[in-house]
């Protein structure tokens, strides 16, 4: 069993504590957060990075770990999940970061009798409201079993999605502002990067979701019934998160419709200026090769007398402004260019008669 090539080397902080009393240690070792005998009899430890196996299997041996969630602890490749075994539960979740761009990293928590190991791939992590209210005295959490910590853990992992969901949904309505402006071909990539984001959001949710809702209606090791409520408001929660997925997903999906009609449409008034251009030219080439094949009208007067006419080059661009000005006439009474509707549109877009 061996770590992860870009495996983060581990820092461990530790917090015992109980109604009266909260103990903190850091450290990169075992022997570091040791020391002295510990008073509260609760404990949290934290491990973040997982370079350092043999940390790991030292406190797999501490507190009874099955050899199973070891190993899946140190592969941070597993799928959220919950393991029940003896004498302690095992559950994995996804832990997101937004910076620099959106990934999730494994955070793997292991919960006992008087214990809460947690695991994460680096340090950084949103778990610092629970830190600092374990720090407050008469707090809550102080007062109540691990399991309670536990699913303060999930519960603040499981909202930190909801402000990476609200500003995709500000990048979506963005998105959309600028297509109904000015469609472009580049804001397919924009509209794509943010589909391909709520899909990797959807992957990560969906189990999370099954993890949660097993959680609060199954009955587990180390779970205390009065506690299970404070879990069925996390399953709520990741039920509300993947509904807001799939709401955005379609917004999406509907937005990039949107940028493509609009780009379709954008395509087709460029068409139909190039061709209303080329159908005023057609004439005007055919009038101006006809006076170009250079008849003899000495040989007979029916060869275009025009040109022995004073006034034949007049004639002949007034000629070519006439039909050129007759066709953008024509095209415009037809409704094929300008704003200009035919009656039948316009009394099918005004208000019905009273």
């Amino acid at each position: 069993m061996a770590p992860a090539q870009d495996a983060a080397p581990p820092r461990i902080h530790l917090i015992a504590y109980d109604a009266e009393e909260l103990v903190e240690r850091h450290g990169k070792t075992l022997a570091d957060i040791e020391g002295e005998p510990i008073g509260p009899p609760r404990v949290w430890i934290d491990v973040q990075g997982l370079a350092d196996v043999e940390l790991i299997r030292g406190l797999g041996a501490r507190y009874g770990l099955h050899p199973l969630a070891i190993a899946d602890i140190v592969h941070v490749d597993q799928r959220p999940k919950v393991e029940s075994y003896d004498d302690h539960l095992f559950i994995v979740l996804r832990l997101p970061h937004q910076d620099p761009g959106f990934f999730t990293e494994q955070l793997s928590i292991v919960l006992g009798r008087g214990f809460v190991l947690t695991f994460q791939e680096r340090e950084g992590d949103c778990f610092d409201p629970v830190r600092d209210r374990l720090r407050q005295t008469g707090s809550p959490i102080r007062g109540r079993s691990s399991d309670y910590l536990a699913y303060r853990l999930i519960d603040t992992l499981i909202d930190s999605y909801f402000p990476i969901l609200e500003r995709l949904g500000e990048r979506i309505e963005d998105l959309e502002e600028h297509v109904l402006a000015a469609p472009a071909p580049a804001r397919a990539t924009a509209i794509h990067r943010a589909r391909r984001q709520l899909l990797e959001l959807r992957r990560v949710l969906w189990p999370q979701r099954e993890v949660a809702s097993r959680l609060a209606r199954e009955e587990l090791p180390g779970i205390d019934p009065a506690n299970r409520v404070f879990l069925r408001d996390c399953a709520d929660h990741a039920f509300q998160l993947l509904d807001m997925v799939e709401v955005q997903r379609e917004l999406a999906a509907s937005l990039l419709d949107l940028h493509l009609s609009g780009l379709s449409a954008r395509m087709n008034e460029i068409m139909k200026l190039l061709t209303i251009i080329a159908t005023i030219f057609i004439p005007l080439g055919f009038i101006a090769g006809l006076y170009g094949m250079n008849f003899d009208p000495d040989i007979s007067p029916y060869n275009m007398p025009e040109l022995e006419w004073r006034f034949g080059y007049v004639y002949a661009l007034a000629l070519m402004a006439a039909v050129a000005f007759g066709l953008l006439g024509l095209f415009y009474r037809r409704g094929w260019i300008g704003e200009r509707r035919n009656r039948a549109d316009d009394g099918a877009a005004g208000d019905p008669p009273g």
